[in-house]
């Protein structure tokens, strides 16, 4: 019987979004109220619990004190924090995969894999390690991993378009060719940098990691992935058709050039500033999506929020690995991404070289 249910549940010619966006939504929630206790010095969920309620109005009061001052400074200062900006990372990237998955048509692409995460840690290195955005003020870093991202997935996108067409192969070449360019641009400026701590800084901000996160970091990544999540489920119909190819998509009322252009433009910006907060988190935007696709079907309209909610979960567990498999030290959590993802690319490679 339960097997039934779930199974009509999960259909994913017919999945029942409410449900399964109730339970993900419950899942995250969970996730996050975990999340906030696990780490070096662990906090009880029932303690995290209190300390969080207590900061609700009207019922605060209410609450109890049996917590010390330590708990409530690493729950609210430290780790909540971290984990919201986890939260709002991953579904940013899950989002960027899908959105770029749509961009090239193939379920392969990614950020990291087509060398958009490089060229957005380039520019943005250069920016901290030499202050060359510095008259942009406290968004400096954002809008220089913003270029970056942007000038990357131009350049891949114009290079891998033969006869006005994406051709696949091309496409994965000229995204690893230009990966290992920003690269190689990312050392240079790292061996070029002014000071030792400069460079360990940019070094393990490139590494991918949610350390030292604060609130003020939640603003702006949060208000980028809101409008652009908005911008995507209104053109969920033509992210659909763009997958039969850009001639029938134009055909059926498109306009396949102005959505290519505004599709790279939600990539680049969502791109940017995700990495500018978290460095290079890699692979999440191209697991995310297939996942979410086995559950769901291909529906954008459907793979949208569940990728989102999705991503937000796995980097919040993701997270509470690196600061726990060798606490006290941490983990930079883009090596763990890394490791976890790169066999699962392999497989997806195979499986789809089989079809």
């Amino acid at each position: 019987m339960r097997a039934f249910v779930l199974r009509k549940i999960f259909n994913r010619a017919n999945p029942d979004m409410r449900v399964i966006i109730f339970v993900l939504t419950a899942v995250a929630a969970v996730s996050m109220l975990f999340g906030v206790g696990l780490g070096p010095v662990k906090v009880a969920p029932v303690t995290v619990a209190k300390i969080l309620m207590s900061r609700v109005p009207m019922i605060g009061g209410a609450i109890q004190q049996t917590w010390t001052q330590l708990d409530q400074n690493i729950v609210l200062g430290l780790r909540l924090p971290r984990v919201c900006l986890g939260m709002v990372v991953g579904a940013s990237l899950a989002v960027i995969g899908v959105t770029m998955q749509a961009l090239v048509r193939n379920h392969l692409a990614d950020p990291f894999i087509l060398g958009v995460s490089s060229g957005a840690a380039a520019i943005a290195t250069l920016g901290m390690l030499f202050g060359v955005f510095a008259f942009l003020g406290e968004y400096s870093l954002s809008i220089s991993a913003f270029i970056g991202a942007a000038v990357t997935i131009i350049f891949v996108y114009t290079i891998s378009r033969v006869h006005g067409r994406i051709n696949i192969t091309q496409l994965l070449l000229s995204g690893v060719a230009i990966s290992m360019i920003m690269d190689g641009v990312t050392r240079i400026i790292t061996l070029s940098a002014p000071n030792a701590l400069g460079l360990h800084n940019a070094t393990f901000w490139m590494s991918g990691s949610l350390a030292g996160a604060k609130w003020g970091y939640l603003t702006l990544p949060l208000i980028v992935l809101l409008i652009c999540m908005t911008v995507l489920m209104i053109n969920y119909r033509g992210l659909n058709l763009l997958l039969l190819g850009e001639e029938s998509a134009g055909a059926l009322g498109v306009d396949v050039r102005f959505l290519q252009k505004a599709l790279v433009l939600v990539a680049s910006l969502m791109a940017g500033v995700t990495i500018a907060v978290s460095g290079s988190i890699g692979f999440v935007g191209l697991m995310v999506p297939h996942f979410t696709r086995l559950l769901v079907g291909g529906d954008h309209r459907k793979v949208l929020p569940i990728s989102a909610l999705l991503g937000g979960v796995l980097v919040v567990w993701v997270d509470v690995a690196a600061r726990m498999l060798l606490a006290p030290e941490e983990m930079p959590v883009g090596i763990l991404t890394a490791i976890i993802g790169g066999p699962l690319f392999i497989f997806l490679l195979k499986r789809k070289s089989k079809e």
